[in-house]
């Protein structure tokens, strides 16, 4: 069962090993067979040690970025989650979908990005 509380502790998660890069804390968030997808027609990161492996091969620097999110919407089966990470210089549009086992670890998740366009001057 999936439920706006569940959601929020495994993001709070997602954040902290976003911002520790420790595979511990990135390996915890997810089931032993999960589902990572990155992109919409390349092949998921399958399993926790793929997923802990890609995620620090492409990682960002602790303190690097900040998040904000909210929920779009959160069923017994599925969270879609909208987010906004801001780097320095870059700010980027998320969508994610996750779907959480019994535990709280993520069996499936989408993780969509789509970079703002830089402000025009004249």
């Amino acid at each position: 069962m999936t439920d706006l509380s569940r959601v929020s502790a495994w993001i709070d998660g997602y954040v902290k090993a976003w911002n520790s890069n420790d595979p511990e804390h990135i390996g915890a968030l997810f089931t032993e067979d999960a589902e990572y997808y990155t992109a919409p027609f390349d092949p998921p990161w399958r399993g926790r040690r793929e997923i802990v492996s890609r995620w620090l091969e492409r990682r960002d620097e602790p303190g690097e970025t900040t998040f904000e999110w909210s929920p779009v919407s959160v069923t017994d089966e599925v969270a879609i989650i909208r987010g906004t990470t801001a780097y320095p210089d870059l700010t980027y549009s998320n969508l994610w979908v996750i779907r959480l086992d019994a535990d709280g670890r993520c069996r499936e998740f989408t993780e969509w990005w789509m970079k703002h366009p830089k402000s025009r001057t004249r």
